[in-house]
């Protein structure tokens, strides 16, 4: 199977909420696998989900973005039959955040609807970029009250805060790319430091002008970027 042949499974950000697959135009000759994801009691259990919607493909490319980066990871770490390549965007392997942050989560969850409601806008706030068009923060706003109950949020906050995946990076044995905006108050270059050196076939692109929500705000150049990896990695076989 060619480069241009390999499917796409597109894991789901924070809100859980299927990829809007139209888009991505330039990937309209690929055959595209998403889904919304459900509530899980941990990260082994979103692996899983997605695993299950892989299941009928012989090979594939996993595409994660912010917390479906991590659970796009976690996967690859079981280096799972079929996989041939790894796309993060705003992913990690431990969350960088502040002491202040994990607090507000918390204090989120105990204050119940009310607190649920603050801590999505607080979330909302901290993944601006100077580059979203206008708007954005509203539709985002939006889409995690939809998608995304208070319980949902706060047990996906529970793992992604607690998650360590840096063990394993070794592990993952496919071409790999990271892709980072180039503004990023919620992960941090950091993040993106530590999953390219551990992670042996990784490489970073940065795309400037962009912010955490680039899937969003700049979807064509996003699925560009990911074609030209592809197309240099050769169909995303597995290092030698």
């Amino acid at each position: 199977m060619t480069n241009r042949q390999l499917p796409l499974v597109l894991v789901p950000c924070f809100s859980g909420s299927p990829w809007e697959t139209s888009m991505f135009p330039s990937w309209r000759d690929r055959k595209l696998v998403t889904g919304r994801l459900p509530n899980a009691a941990d990260l082994d259990a979103y692996a899983d989900i997605v695993a299950g919607w892989a299941r009928h493909l012989d090979e594939y490319v996993l595409v994660g973005d912010s917390f479906g980066a991590l659970v796009a990871l976690s996967l690859a770490e079981r280096r799972p039959r079929g996989v041939r390549a790894l796309v993060m965007s705003g992913g990690f392997a431990r969350a960088h955040v502040s002491r202040w942050t994990r607090a507000r989560m918390a204090a989120g969850r105990l204050l119940g609807r009310v607190g649920y409601s603050l801590t999505v806008r607080f979330h909302v706030d901290s993944l601006r970029s100077p580059f979203d068009p206008p708007g954005t923060d509203g539709l985002l706003r939006r889409i995690f009250l939809d998608e995304c109950d208070a319980s949902t949020f706060f047990d996906r906050g529970r793992i992604a805060l607690g998650a360590d995946l840096r063990p394993g990076l070794n592990r993952v044995d496919i071409p790999t790319l990271v892709l980072t905006p180039e503004h990023d108050r919620l992960i941090g270059p950091d993040a993106a430091t530590e999953l390219v050196q551990g992670i042996p076939c990784a490489r970073e692109q940065v795309l400037e002008g962009t912010g955490h929500l680039l899937r969003f705000t700049h979807p064509r150049r996003y699925a560009e970027a990911v074609e030209a990896f592809l197309v240099d990695v050769a169909g995303g076989r597995k290092a030698a």
